[in-house]
């Protein structure tokens, strides 16, 4: 791979998570541009180097080990307040996640993959919640079990 190459591929890694870093933004999220901004290159950085210098197998090691280690970044930030019973974060730990694959698919040179998720990550992420409640409130799930007052058997 040449570097013009490599450059086009850090590229396409620091877009896709500039691109749903810049939806984190606007909804004025812990983790924004800058954070979704370097996930991207960082991890199409690696993707791009070891996916050429290195046996294919030891290449899908290194994706493996970056989109495990970037769990903890995004471990890092769901919360848990204590008065609330649902925990905060968790869909941009989700994008943390999410962006970390677009940047590694980028720096693979995996170039419609990056664009297609891309594009589906950001629709998503344009859903609110009052979808999510205006489809709970039609489609009610049946009370639990626990909750209900049986006991489990």
């Amino acid at each position: 791979m040449d570097e013009l190459e490599l450059m086009l591929r850090l590229l396409a890694g620091l877009v896709a998570g500039v691109a749903v870093g810049w939806q984190r933004t606007l909804h004025r999220k812990s983790a924004g541009l800058r954070t979704f901004g370097l996930v991207g290159i960082g991890t199409a950085a690696a993707a791009g180097l070891f996916s050429e210098t290195l046996h294919p197998d030891a290449a899908s090691r290194v994706v493996q080990g970056v989109l495990t280690g970037i769990g903890f970044l995004g471990a890092g930030l769901i919360i848990h307040r204590d008065r609330e019973m649902a925990p905060h974060g968790l869909t941009t730990a989700a994008a943390i996640w999410v962006t970390a694959a677009l940047g590694c698919s980028a720096g693979l040179g995996k170039w419609l993959v990056t664009l297609t998720a891309t594009a589906l990550a950001l629709a998503l992420l344009a859903l609110d919640h009052s979808l999510e409640r205006r489809l709970q409130e039609r489609l009610p799930l049946p009370a639990r079990d626990d909750e209900a007052g049986s006991s489990p058997d």
